[in-house]
């Protein structure tokens, strides 16, 4: 059954060009024009992977990013005709899988599309081990990370960092390599984004009674530390 791609921008020769060029390719493809479209297609046509314009009449792109991720790991590739920074980190933050700025090649998009889709159903296929330190338990199965058996409302991003750093007590990880394991691409430029979500990851962890840590390692990146 051939994948199905969800278009989701206000420009119709968006749909016209990325259309043709995803059914050459053997995908399907549907259309939203705005954000609330964008949700409601999202939630009842349950797409393979969704192409998420920033900038969208009635709900912008980084709203309906943050609704869809509340409900769902579909893999999300933002489109963005800023290119600023800041947008880019939002949507990095907000859990989208990759980014592509405006203008752009449609066969840059396909090709980023087939990227995504094999990252995310590896991620599917292979088995995930629990990981246990102490009180924390991280299961990457269903994205359920506990501390004293609480559960900790982490986004997808944030598991995804914490138990990569955990996965490896003790080896430090320079923001680079955060960002290119966790998204899977190259994200220049943009290591601010893993700031702010190890910033989020220790905001939202108890701040006594803990045997592990993560220490930031000063102009390198950050380390998991267990049994301190």
């Amino acid at each position: 059954m051939a994948q199905k791609i969800l278009i989701c921008d206000d420009q119709p020769i968006i749909h016209e060009t990325l259309g043709v060029y995803l059914e050459n390719e053997g995908f399907e493809h549907i259309s939203a024009y705005d954000g609330v479209e964008a949700l409601s297609a999202a939630r009842s046509q349950r797409p393979d992977l969704i192409l998420l314009d920033l900038m969208m009449p009635k709900k912008t792109g980084i709203e309906a990013c943050r609704e869809i991720r509340m409900e769902s790991r579909t893999p999300i590739i933002m489109l963005t005709a800023k290119g600023e920074e800041i947008d880019r980190i939002l949507g990095l933050e907000l859990g989208a899988d990759d980014y592509i700025v405006k203008p752009f090649s449609a066969r840059e998009v396909v090709a980023r599309v087939k990227a995504v889709l094999r990252r995310f159903t590896k991620e599917q296929e292979e088995p995930q081990k629990v990981l246990r330190f102490d009180n924390l338990e991280i299961n990457i199965n269903n994205y359920d990370v506990r501390v004293n058996g609480e559960k900790i409302p982490f986004t997808p991003k944030e598991v995804e960092i914490f138990q990569l750093l955990a996965s490896y007590p003790g080896r430090v990880f320079e923001r680079e390599q955060i960002l290119s394991k966790v998204w899977g691409y190259d994200y220049f430029g943009d290591t601010r984004a893993v700031d702010t979500q190890i910033k989020r990851i220790r905001q939202k962890l108890p701040q006594e009674g803990l045997n592990w840590s993560i220490k930031t390692v000063y102009g390198v990146g950050y380390k998991f530390e267990a049994g301190q």
